[in-house]
């Protein structure tokens, strides 16, 4: 995918479904009975027992849903959990376009497949203290890819805003109305649902660091035109990111 061109939501999850349909069918798992199981987990088994205590997935604005296959496991953080079983065919004729609960169990059984079939990690959330770790990492590859940028956080992640805020000049946007207006770790968190403040945040950053659930609420078109500045975080995005050839930072595979 050229990522400088701007595409529709119905182009790029039509292509994801394509490519992943393409996928089974070269591995020959789309005509086999291959059973998948997605469930919504709590808190404490998505994220384990953590310092902080305002990640979504523990204030409740989000879950996680988890799938299986064949022992590997997939996830995706989204708004709209879902529970399904089914096939491997089932999942790619689920409506992704339109269904926001859908498209949650696509993205985590896409996970699950490409971890089950080694083409990728970080399919699973980092645990307890690693969500601290992950941020530490995450501003060490900052500085050695990037220098000292001005970044675009977008997506409220408390221990990312923390560390890489305190490094680095930086403006965080959210959707979730309760964050939207009030100061987290000194920096105000702004709408990230209005068009204009997103505009704004991309053309003054350097590098925006966007969450990879953007995928699954099908906001994530919003930023493919960015091109190289944007970099997707977050296990969400792990599958789609190897299929769609979008850049992703992430290092939960060594905090679990």
């Amino acid at each position: 995918m050229n990522q400088t061109t701007p595409v529709t939501p119905e182009e790029f999850f039509l292509l994801l479904r394509e490519r992943f349909f393409q996928l089974l069918k070269e591995h020959d798992l789309l005509e086999q009975s291959v059973s998948l199981a997605a469930r919504s987990l709590t808190p404490e088994e998505a994220i384990g027992i953590t310092r902080r205590k305002d990640f979504p997935i523990i204030s409740g604005k989000d879950v996680m849903v988890q799938a299986e296959c064949a022992g590997a496991l997939g996830q995706a953080f989204t708004d709209a959990p879902a529970v399904f079983h089914g096939t491997l065919g089932e999942v790619c004729r689920l409506d992704i376009l339109s269904s926001s609960h859908d498209r949650g169990i696509f993205i985590a059984s896409l996970n699950a497949v490409m971890k089950h079939l080694g083409l990728l990690e970080c399919t699973v959330h980092c645990r307890n203290d690693g969500p601290e770790l992950c941020a530490g990492d995450a501003a060490v590859w900052v500085r050695e890819n990037w220098g000292c940028p001005k970044i675009g956080l977008i997506g409220y992640q408390p221990s990312l805003l923390e560390r890489l805020g305190a490094e680095f000049p930086l403006r965080v946007a959210d959707l979730n109305p309760d964050n939207i207006g009030k100061e987290r770790y000194g920096h105000l968190v702004e709408d990230g649902g209005s068009d204009q403040v997103r505009e704004d945040i991309c053309a003054w950053a350097d590098l925006v660091l966007c969450t990879g659930s953007t995928i699954c609420n099908g906001t994530i078109v919003n930023f493919l035109p960015l091109g190289s500045k944007v970099v997707f975080y977050g296990t969400t995005l792990a599958g789609a990111a190897a299929l769609m050839g979008l850049r992703q930072m992430c290092f939960a595979d060594r905090y679990q």
